[in-house]
């Protein structure tokens, strides 16, 4: 056979063996094309837009979601008390000593750090260097102490911080009538201020509408809530004139109820619509997208499954609510900024796999499209206590969210841009780059969990793509390189990689943030 034959044939064979591979493997769509240079602006978050809470009770110490058992603990046994499978005794959080601690939030911050919580409806501010009392006075159900709270102050100053917080609003803070009494908010204002701190705004009530569930007098009405407000607004003027004020923290709402029906259920219209019409610096609201398995019991149709976590569906509740929210703040306080003051997977302390890989995709999803759809600050709950925490209550070891939240903090500034509508599996979100005149920062988060998917830019890029070897994951690693923070408990410098432009790969249920400094866009000069 002559040798140009061989060689035609051997051709042949390869092209047929290619085509049959190629018939067996996922058909790829053609790579989605975004010029970063050429994005528009279309909004505008506050600088320290990702921020988060840390609950009361961790500063008090007390009862608050218990996490569920790792790998090797034995489950509950069956007939276990169901209160005790929900909640677990949790020392107060050492927030002036754990360097640990104090490392993790140095890099995430500056951040709005959100003291509150269903347990500040009701603690009592010991304002006195002698010892607390062994119980609560009548009408609260906890007491901080000023060691505790010098410890919040402390925090706050160490990370570059700024200071949000709620009061006792419980029937040991209201007056013979029913009022409240601004004693403790002043108290612990004043001492604050001693402190040298400082409280940059404040919401009156955790989850107002939620009624007696949260320690609010068994009457309490929408009329009930425009007189706090009204009361609260006289206090803020002549004692914190300027601290902002922030309501009113609903929940559970837009149908994604937390509890079921009860009579103290109040409606965030209702309470806004009640005389003296309740005014506010800043409209907040509350989202969870489903309530946890520890809550099943209160409503059996609640909870998401683990496959349905990366599905448009799930991640699309956010906007349902946010829409919801945003009528109700155009009606009632246009013009103001809309701040969420506790998101996270599920209430109820979060799903067993919110601590996993799985969850950081509605992390960060939820930054993206809260970013533009209009809010101006989203607080995720929690810091570091439960299933939902960016960090482990016990070990104080990252989660994979708390990685993509340095990310998010090192790349993506203020200026929202236009990256276009999400179809399929492919979420694009885009800001300017953080600190770089003229620089564009994307977000490509492939929700497909078997096949790669494709985007084509026309700038280089630093690449920092987050992957995990298995959904439920709880390491996860940057460019090939597991992430972890050491013994000396020193957060690693993120590095990206250099990528030119042209198609970019983006492995199967992966999160990519792509830097490009010379994007030279006009939106972000």
């Amino acid at each position: 056979m002559p040798r140009q034959t061989m060689k035609l044939g051997r051709f042949a064979a390869g092209l047929l063996s290619a085509l049959a591979l190629c018939a067996e493997a996922p058909v790829q769509a053609a790579p989605l094309q975004i010029a970063p240079g050429q994005l528009r602006a279309v909004g505008k978050v506050y600088p320290l837009y990702q921020s988060y809470n840390v609950e009361m009770v961790e500063v008090i110490g007390g009862r608050f979601w218990a996490p569920y058992p790792k790998p090797g603990e034995n489950a509950p046994a069956p007939g276990t008390d169901p209160a005790s499978i929900m909640f677990r005794k949790r020392e107060p959080l050492d927030l002036r000593y754990d360097r640990r601690l104090r490392n993790l939030a140095r890099a995430l911050g500056p951040a709005y750090v959100r003291v509150s919580g269903a347990w500040a409806n009701s603690t009592y501010f010991h304002d006195s260097d002698t010892l607390p009392p062994a119980k609560p006075p009548t009408g609260y159900q906890g007491v901080l102490t000023r060691g505790q709270w010098a410890g919040v102050v402390d925090f706050v100053r160490a990370t570059g911080s700024k200071l949000v917080v709620s009061f006792p609003v419980s029937a040991g803070a209201r007056d013979a009538n029913g009022v409240w009494n601004p004693d403790q908010a002043r108290r612990l204002l004043a001492y604050t201020r001693k402190l040298g701190g400082s409280v940059y705004a404040a919401e009156l009530i955790n989850e107002p509408n939620v009624g007696p569930l949260v320690a609010l007098p068994e009457k309490y009405d929408a009329t009930s809530f425009a007189k706090d407000i009204a009361v609260f607004r006289q206090f803020v003027a002549k004692e914190a004139p300027g601290m902002k004020i922030v309501g009113p923290g609903s929940t559970g709402e837009a149908g994604f109820m937390m509890f079921p029906p009860h009579p103290g259920a109040l409606k965030t219209e209702d309470m806004m619509s009640a005389e003296p019409r309740p005014v506010f610096d800043i409209f907040s609201y509350h989202f969870y997208g489903t309530v946890s398995k520890r809550c099943s019991a209160m409503d059996k149709s609640t909870g998401i499954a683990p496959d349905q976590a990366l599905s448009e569906a799930w991640l699309s509740r956010a906007d349902a609510v946010f829409d919801y929210y945003k009528a109700l703040q155009s009606r009632f306080a246009p013009g103001k900024p809309i701040w969420v003051t506790e998101i996270a997977q599920a209430s109820c302390g979060g799903d067993a796999w919110a601590a996993t890989w799985l969850d950081t995709f509605r992390y960060v999803d939820q930054l993206g499209r809260l970013a533009r759809r209009g809010a101006a600050v989203l607080f995720h709950n929690t810091l570091s206590a439960s299933d939902y925490a960016l960090i482990d209550d016990t070990t104080h070891d990252p989660r994979p969210s708390y990685w993509a939240a340095l990310l998010w903090r090192k790349l993506m500034g203020e200026v929202v841009l236009d990256a276009g509508q999400n179809e399929g599996d492919l979420h694009l979100y885009s800001h300017c780059l953080r600190n770089v005149r003229g620089g564009v920062a994307i977000v490509a988060i492939n929700l497909n969990r078997t096949q790669t998917a494709s985007l084509r830019i026309d700038k280089p890029a630093v690449r920092y793509a987050l992957t995990a070897d298995e959904l439920q994951a709880s390491k996860v690693r940057l460019n090939g390189r597991v992430l972890t923070v050491g013994s000396d408990n020193i957060v690693p410098k993120l590095d990206g990689g250099p990528v030119g432009r042209g198609a970019l790969a983006l492995q199967p249920a992966s999160i990519a943030f792509l830097a490009i400094p010379s994007a030279q866009n006009r939106a972000c000069r």
